[in-house]
């Protein structure tokens, strides 16, 4: 009995590691400026940094309703995909847009051994805190 219970906990925890190292490694996210817009009451724009590591993605995830985001890849590549348009990589200086209310199914480094970064620019509420909501499955 107690070998039984002992491979059931070996085994679970090979599962649970198993399914961890399945899942790619997160991303860094630094804001770096946030100011409310002075002729647009209520709105503010928000700048963010987005690094990957090699291999590196983020889960699928919404933004706030509020939010039009414009983003421009500064080193290496993404490979993104919006609900609705086709999944394309986006190389250095090329740039993307998100509609508000917009869902972001893949969000990750289209390269395994670079590293990759790029600058969004959020126009939203200026009560907004929460950029990111990732959806569950």
């Amino acid at each position: 009995m107690v070998t039984r219970l002992l491979l059931a906990a070996a085994f679970a925890a090979l599962s649970i590691s198993a399914a961890s190292a399945a899942e790619p490694p997160p991303g860094k996210v630094t804001v770096v400026f946030d100011r409310p817009i002075p002729n647009i009451p209520g709105k503010s724009m928000k700048g963010v940094v987005v690094e990957y590591g090699p291999g590196a993605a983020s889960p699928s995830h919404t933004h706030p309703k509020t939010a039009f985001i414009y983003a421009t890849v500064l080193e290496g590549a993404f490979r993104i995909k919006v609900k609705g348009q086709p999944e394309k990589i986006y190389h250095v200086g090329e740039n993307f847009v998100e509609e508000p209310g917009s869902v972001h199914e893949v969000s990750a480094n289209a390269s395994d051994t670079e590293p990759a970064r790029l600058l969004a620019v959020f126009v939203l509420d200026t009560g907004e805190k929460t950029l990111v909501t990732p959806i569950k499955k």
